[in-house]
């Protein structure tokens, strides 16, 4: 009721200073130099992290302050992103969770991300309104990038659909470098040390105990298939760093620079399209509007869900814009930590001992790949 109103209300808010402030840090670049750069694109964008790629694509540098306090903008930034993505989370987990009267469930993932996608593109749009669009852009190439990421979302709304509880799929998609090191490994053109190999195995073994050390309880089966589509959505993650790489590529040649909202988008624009493509070839529009229609109390979940994704995109192109992307990094990973203790102690998921030693282990894991970023970042300067 009132609560979630103000909320709302202090995320638009918060939303406009972002789309407000950031023509102004993004009007003048300084020189950075070029082998640092690329040492730390190439690092970031084998994460496949959102940061990385809009970091990556929008020029490499870090802009200089203007305006607000650095204290004010990193407060409206990550207090931006932990808001936004934190009720974001905690919605996505409702809406798959929900049951209605007849204990029926919302399973039409890909009508999801149809509205989400929406959301958006909306605000990409106004976005790009306030910074100016940028001319050319290469659009093949943010169509199959659209393609990729909103099957690897799609794929990780399925896993929970099917029984995955939320602190499993969102520990699982951390582990972003396992697919990359998989293809590396098999097509060559990588190495690794032992400490990034170690990194991804805490991660993977956490994830799995964590599956495993839940108490007795319902739904065990149907989980066989929540981990088949979190696997699915880390192998379109991989996919869709290959595709970035190729995009970055693409611009260059053509000497053009994306900028944030551009790149917003264009590429949710594409997510859109192949999301309503989808629904309606497996007919997840009709059943999902008749599933709406009938549970108005889940539509209040879904339009808050896609309205926090839209928000916590801007708050992570604000960041960047403000400052280093690791700053931006270091926020939306202790997110996603805090994500998992949240869903644990508000909506009553039961650990058990062994379940707490998974969940340490993953983190430590995440932790770890962060503090190998930071470092190397330093160690490029």
């Amino acid at each position: 009721g009132n609560q979630m109103r103000t909320t709302a209300v202090l995320l638009l808010i918060v939303l406009a200073l972002s789309l407000l402030s950031l023509p102004q840090a993004s009007a003048k670049l300084p020189s950075v130099p070029r082998t640092a750069v690329n040492k730390q694109n190439t690092e970031l964008l084998k994460t496949g992290d959102l940061v990385g790629k809009v970091h990556s694509m929008t020029g490499g540098s870090t802009p200089p302050s203007s305006g607000l306090p650095d204290s004010v903008k990193l407060l409206i930034g990550a207090g931006g992103i932990y808001s936004a993505f934190l009720y974001y989370g905690s919605l996505q987990e409702d809406v798959f969770r929900f049951s209605a009267a007849d204990g029926s469930q919302f399973k039409q993932a890909w009508l999801l991300q149809v509205l989400e996608a929406a959301a958006n593109v909306a605000v990409g749009f106004v976005g790009m309104q306030v910074t100016g669009a940028t001319k050319g852009i290469p659009k093949k190439m943010f169509a199959v990038s659209g393609c990729t990421q909103v099957s690897a979302k799609a794929f990780t709304s399925l896993a929970l659909a099917n029984g995955l509880s939320f602190p499993v799929a969102t520990l699982a998609k951390s582990g972003k470098m396992v697919p990359v090191m998989i293809g590396s490994l098999l097509l060559g053109g990588a190495t690794y040390t032992l400490r990034e190999y170690l990194q991804v195995a805490a991660i993977i073994a956490g994830t799995a105990i964590v599956s495993m050390g839940k108490k007795k309880g319902a739904g065990a089966p149907s989980s066989v298939m929540g981990v088949a589509f979190i696997m699915l959505s880390l192998i379109m993650d991989g996919v869709t760093g290959g595709v970035q790489k190729k995009l970055k590529a693409e611009t260059k040649k053509a000497g053009i620079t994306p900028k944030p909202y551009d790149f917003m988008f264009w590429t949710n624009l594409f997510m859109a399209l192949t999301a309503v493509a989808v629904a309606l070839g497996l007919g997840e529009v009709g059943t999902g509007v008749d599933f709406i229609t009938s549970n108005p109390e889940i539509l209040n979940k879904i339009v808050k869900f896609s309205l926090c994704s839209a928000a916590g995109q801007s708050f992570i192109f604000y960041t960047i814009a403000n400052f280093d992307p690791l700053v931006c990094t270091t926020v939306t990973t202790t997110r996603k930590i805090f994500s998992v203790l949240l869903s644990i102690f508000l909506k009553g998921h039961q650990l058990s001992a062994q379940g707490w030693g998974g969940i340490g282990l993953a983190v430590a894991g995440i932790l770890s790949e962060m503090e190998m970023k930071m470092s190397g970042k330093k160690k490029a300067h």
